[in-house]
C-alpha cells in the first residue's frame, strides 16, 4: 500500500478535465514533500488528479491511481488516497471470502476500492485507519470522497461554476479556483474565529470559497453538481460504571490490549517504523508498545536549552528503559525563529501553538532515520488528560445553587480587583458548561478581541464553533462534554494539523494509534471516575500502563510542550523579530498594530504576560505575508513556490 500523501483533483462540469492537465500538475507540485516518491497525474472527460506518493507498504506495486473493478469492468474505479487502513488484510480476507473480490497488489488501497464496490458508504465505517481518499466511479459519473473519523487526514474542497476541486492541501486549490470561477477572498468570520481561538474551526478555512470536509464525514459530487456532505461517524461517550475489585481490573485489562493490539496493527509497514518520544505518559506508552514489535525501536524527542523548557532528561530515561535507541534534537532560538515562514507555509492556515516549530524539526531530525512513526496524540481526549476536565468537580457546589445566587456569584466577580484570589472561581462558577468551555485555548478575551480586531463583530463568536456540538451531548456528564467538544475542536483544529503538516513537511508518516476506533469503543464507556480520580488524570489509563510504562512516567503530572516564548519575546531571542514584523505588515484593515505593539512592550516590561497573544497575532502576520500580499517568500527547497497560475 502507498501512502499517497499528497492527492489533489479537479472535477469540472463540462467535459474539459484534459485542459486542466499541466494545471492540476504544477499545483500538485505545492506539495510533493508529502509524497515526494512517485508523482504523476490521470485524467478522463470529467476529472483530473494529481498525486504524491510517499511509499510505506507494497512499494513496488499500488501505484496512484489505482485502477480496481469487478471482473466485468477491471478498471472502473479510479482511487486516489492518503492514510493507511491498518486492517486492510482483514478486509481483503473478508472480502475475498464473502464477496469473491479479486487483488493484484499486496496494499491496502484495493482493500478501500473492494470495500466501496461490495459495500457502497457502508465501507467507511471499517475501515480501522487513517485516510483522506477519492473515488471516482467512471460507469456511475461520480466521485466519493471521505475521511477518516477523527480528522488525523485532511481534505480541502472548493466549489464553484466551473466543478469541484479536492486536496490535501490548501495551497493546491488556491491555484485552481480560476478554472472553478472563485476568488481568492478571505473569510472575516474565520479569522476571528482563529485570533479567539488559536486554530481555524472546521470546516471553516481562512479563505471563503475553500472549505474542509469534516472528520468523520463523506461527500458524493456529479459533474455540475454540489457534494452533498453526510456525517458517518459521531463520537459517543455511553459511559457505565468502572465496578471494582476483579471487574475494574478487568476493565483495565481491556485498555492495555486494544491498545496493544492498535499499536501492533499501527507497526504495519515495509519500511522502518520509529516513535517519538516526550517526557508524558502517551508516548511513553506507545513507544513501550512498540518495542515489543521492533526491538531496535529508534526513539525521538526535542528540547531547548533554556532550564524548564526541555523533558529531554525525562525521555532519555525513559528510552533506556524500554531499551530503544534515542536521539536528541536540541532547537536553538535562531533556529526557531528561521523556520517560521518556511513552517507557516506548510500549514496552509496558521496555527497559534508554538510547540509545532520544535515539533517540525524532531520530524526532520526523524526522517534522517525513519520514514514512519507513531505519536502519542489523542490520548487525552479520549481518557481524560487536560486539568481543566478537573473543573466540573470543584464548581460541583455552584451547579447545586438556585440561578439567582449563581448569578449574584457572577455580578460579584465583577467587582472584585484583577489578581484577587477567588475572582476567577466565582466568575466561572456563576456560567454554565456551555457559557465558560469553548476547548482547550482561547487566546482573546472579548475586550482584547475588539481591541485587537479593526472590525470586530460580536456575532461572531466561538459559539458559532461550540453551540452545534454541546446540542449533541445534552445529559451527558460534564467532563464526558467536554471531552467531547475537544474531539471537534481542540483536536482535530490544533493537535492533529500541527501532527500532519510538521511531518508531512519532512515527509515522514506519523500515525496516531490511540485515535483508534477500538480503542475509542472502549474509552468512551469509562465514566469520570476512571478519568479524574485520585487526584489525576487519565486514571483508568495509568492503571491499564502498570508494568507498560516505566514507574517515573506514570504518575508524572502533565506539562505539555513547553517552549520559552515568555521569555523569548521579552529578550534579543523573538522581541525585535516581533517588533519588525509588526512594523512591516499589511495587515493595517484587519489589526490594530497600536494595540499589538502596545501588547508586545507590555510583555517587555514584564506587567502582562502577552505572550500566547502576541504568537497568535504574527503568526497571522506572517500567514498573512506569505499567501496575501507575497511580501514574505519562505524558501522551500523542493518545490518552486509560488506556483500561482
Amino acid at each position: 500500500m502507498p501512502v499517497v500523501c499528497g492527492l489533489l483533483g479537479l472535477l469540472t462540469g463540462n467535459a474539459s478535465a484534459p485542459e486542466y492537465v499541466d494545471q492540476v500538475a504544477k499545483a500538485s507540485d505545492l506539495m510533493v514533500h508529502r509524497g515526494p516518491d512517485e508523482p504523476g497525474t490521470w485524467h478522463d472527460d470529467d476529472i483530473v488528479v494529481g498525486f504524491n506518493r510517499l511509499c510505506i507498504i507494497d512499494i513496488a506495486h499500488s501505484q496512484q491511481p489505482l485502477r480496481w473493478g469487478p471482473a466485468e469492468a477491471p478498471d472502473r474505479y479510479a482511487l486516489v488516497f492518503n492514510g493507511e487502513i491498518y486492517n486492510y488484510l482483514e478486509l481483503r480476507d473478508q472480502l475475498a471470502r464473502d464477496e469473491g473480490a479479486v487483488f493484484h497488489t499486496e496494499g491496502d488501497g484495493e482493500a478501500i476500492v473492494a470495500a466501496f464496490h461490495h459495500w457502497g458508504v457502508d465501507a467507511v465505517r471499517r475501515l480501522r485507519g487513517m485516510f483522506a481518499f477519492a473515488i471516482w466511479d467512471t460507469v456511475e459519473r461520480s466521485l466519493f470522497l471521505a475521511r477518516d473519523p477523527f480528522g488525523i487526514k485532511p481534505l480541502f474542497l472548493a466549489t464553484g461554476p466551473g466543478g469541484t476541486a479536492f486536496g490535501s492541501e490548501k495551497k493546491s486549490l488556491l491555484d485552481l479556483l480560476g478554472p472553478l470561477g472563485l476568488g481568492d477572498e478571505l473569510d472575516r468570520r474565520a479569522i476571528e474565529h482563529y485570533i479567539e481561538l488559536q486554530y481555524v474551526p472546521e470546516p471553516e478555512t481562512l479563505h471563503r470559497d475553500v472549505r474542509r470536509l469534516e472528520s468523520g464525514c463523506y461527500a458524493t459530487v456529479r459533474p455540475g453538481s454540489h457534494p452533498q456532505v453526510h456525517r458517518y461517524f459521531t463520537p459517543q461517550f455511553r459511559t457505565r460504571p468502572l465496578g471494582d475489585g476483579a471487574h475494574q481490573q478487568q476493565r483495565f485489562d481491556e485498555i492495555a490490549e486494544v491498545l496493544s493490539d492498535s499499536v501492533a496493527k499501527h507497526m504495519r509497514a515495509d519500511v522502518t517504523v520509529g516513535s517519538f518520544l516526550s517526557g508524558g505518559i502517551d508516548s511513553t506508552a506507545i513507544a513501550a508498545l512498540a518495542i515489543r514489535h521492533n526491538p531496535d525501536l529508534i526513539t525521538f524527542t526535542t528540547g531547548f536549552e533554556r532550564d524548564g523548557y526541555s523533558e529531554i532528561d525525562v525521555a532519555v530515561e525513559s528510552a533506556e528503559a524500554i531499551g530503544a535507541r534515542h536521539v536528541v534534537k536540541v532547537v536553538s532560538p535562531e533556529e526557531f525563529v528561521g523556520a517560521i515562514p518556511e513552517i507557516i507555509w506548510y500549514l496552509d492556515d496558521p496555527v497559534a501553538d508554538p510547540s509545532l516549530i520544535p515539533l517540525y524539526f524532531v520530524a526532520k531530525e526523524a526522517r534522517k532515520h525513519v520514514k514512519v512513526v507513531l505519536s502519542g496524540e489523542g490520548a487525552d481526549e479520549l481518557f481524560g488528560g487536560y486539568t481543566i476536565y478537573k473543573e466540573p468537580l470543584s464548581l460541583a457546589p455552584f451547579e447545586r445553587m438556585p440561578g439567582f445566587l449563581r448569578g449574584a456569584a457572577g455580578r460579584l466577580s465583577e467587582r472584585i480587583p484583577e489578581g484577587t484570589r477567588g475572582k476567577s472561581l466565582l466568575h466561572r462558577g456563576s456560567q454554565t458548561l456551555e457559557e465558560r468551555y469553548y476547548g482547550n485555548a482561547r487566546s482573546f478575551d472579548d475586550a482584547r478581541l475588539r481591541s485587537v480586531l479593526t472590525d470586530y463583530r460580536p456575532e461572531w463568536t466561538h459559539t458559532d464553533v461550540t453551540a452545534p456540538i454541546y446540542a449533541t451531548s445534552q445529559g451527558w456528564d460534564p467532563v464526558s462534554r467536554m471531552q467531547h467538544l475537544d474531539l471537534f475542536t481542540w483536536l482535530r483544529g490544533d493537535i492533529l494539523v500541527k501532527a500532519d503538516k510538521m511531518t508531512m513537511a519532512n515527509s515522514l508518516e506519523l500515525r496516531v494509534p490511540f485515535l483508534d476506533p477500538e480503542v475509542f469503543r472502549v474509552a468512551e464507556q469509562l465514566p469520570v471516575d476512571a478519568k479524574i480520580a485520585h487526584g489525576t488524570t487519565k486514571y483508568a489509563l495509568r492503571k491499564a500502563l502498570e508494568g507498560i510504562v516505566p514507574p517515573h512516567v506514570l504518575h508524572r503530572r502533565k506539562l505539555g510542550f513547553p517552549v520559552p516564548i515568555r521569555h523569548w519575546f521579552a529578550g534579543p531571542e523573538l522581541y525585535d523579530w516581533a517588533r519588525e514584523t509588526i512594523d512591516e505588515s499589511r495587515t493595517d484593515d484587519l489589526i490594530d498594530k497600536r494595540f499589538v505593539l502596545r501588547m508586545l512592550e507590555e510583555h517587555r516590561a514584564g506587567t502582562v504576560d502577552n505572550s500566547r497573544r502576541l504568537w497568535n497575532v504574527l503568526m497571522f502576520m506572517v500567514w498573512y505575508g506569505i499567501f496575501v500580499d507575497g511580501s514574505i517568500v519562505p524558501t522551500i527547497e523542493h518545490t518552486t513556490y509560488p506556483v500561482r497560475l
